[in-house]
This record gives C-alpha cells, structure tokens and sequence, in this order.
C-alpha cells in the first residue's frame, strides 16, 4: 500500500493496525497520522524488525484494506 492510500484511509485503520500490532499504543498510532514510514519505524521500535520485515508484514497485511 502506498502512503497516499495509507494517509486517506487512516482513520478507518487505526483500529485494525492496533489490533494486529497490539504493542503500538494509542500514541503511537496518533503520531503514525498515516504515515507509512513511521509505521514502519514504529513496528521496528516495537518488534525489534529490521526495516525489511516491517515493510514485508505491511505489506502482507495491506491486501485486507486495499479497496
């Protein structure tokens, strides 16, 4: 998924993100904003991935909101 997408289905997202990585907190998710970058970030700080496995499981779980 690419930030735009990211970006303009956010809010709908949140909860789903949340969900799937349950150790990003609601201030994680707030200062993320939709941004791909810093959720990949995000997941590496939180899961100790490498930017490639973050990216990787992005993208396995994009499938369920690209629309």
């Amino acid at each position: 998924m690419e930030s735009h997408e990211l970006k303009g289905k956010w809010t709908q997202l949140r909860g789903e993100i949340k969900a799937r990585w349950n150790k990003l907190t609601d201030d994680d998710i707030d200062e993320i904003r939709g941004e791909r970058l810093k959720l990949v970030g995000k997941l590496q700080e939180k899961y100790g991935w490498k930017k490639e496995e973050a990216e990787r499981r992005l993208d396995e779980f994009s499938p369920q909101w690209v629309g």
